[in-house]
């Protein structure tokens, strides 16, 4: 697959080949996306969730009135879940939501997510993403040039630091280095804007998965 490459002034700088085993898959497993993305959010979650069981509420555990003669129903300590104030019957305890996913799966969640971008031209390749000044109306003003407003931006090795301080202003703009690249991010934008580095970077990981 070949695709233009532009400037961030919305100029042209060549073309670059694009792998179709990673850009160029036709038909998209929604399903593999899916896993993938629940994948990452489980991990995210902290599941440090706590409440309560009976015996650990600060309440008095002795009975709360003789067994019987008061024509009231029994009842016993004042801690019993049916009691306002007391413990949860059944009390939710902190636990690990992250489950495991298999290389595989990651690695084809990651081109299925590419190609979707790619298949649905919403993929731009830059020739480098750098400027000049940390201004954040000079970036909106190439984004627009770009037609860009949602937009998850990937750069080399490393972020240029005058485009990350430009773009943290910006909604709906993110930018990472090639390392962070992942199914979620990509997902959650409408455009993806990768630079020559970036492709040369997503080339090498996908090598060296296939030569393990």
């Amino acid at each position: 697959m070949k695709i233009d490459i532009r400037t961030l002034d919305a100029g042209s700088a060549g073309s670059i080949d694009l792998d179709d085993a990673i850009f160029g898959i036709p038909e998209i497993r929604k399903d593999i996306l899916a896993r993938m993305v629940n994948y990452q959010l489980a991990k995210r979650r902290a599941g440090t969730h706590k409440t309560q069981s009976r015996g650990e509420v600060s309440r008095t555990h002795s009975k709360l009135y003789k067994q019987k003669g008061t024509g009231k129903a029994r009842h016993g300590a004042a801690n019993a879940p049916i009691f306002r104030g007391g413990g949860h019957a059944h009390n939710i305890l902190p636990r690990d939501h992250s489950h495991s996913l298999t290389k595989k799966v990651r690695a084809m969640a990651l081109r299925h997510a590419l190609s979707a971008k790619a298949g649905a031209s919403e993929l731009i390749v830059i020739d480098q993403a750098a400027l000049s000044a940390p201004k954040t109306a000079d970036l909106k003003q190439k984004l627009a040039k770009l037609g860009l407003d949602n937009v998850l931006m990937i750069t080399g090795a490393d972020v240029d630091q005058n485009l990350a301080l430009a773009a943290r202003n910006i909604p709906d703009v993110d930018v990472l280095p090639s390392a962070g690249l992942n199914v979620y991010d990509i997902l959650r934008r409408k455009h993806l804007v990768l630079t020559r580095d970036a492709v040369d970077a997503i080339n090498e990981r996908f090598k060296a998965k296939e030569a393990a």
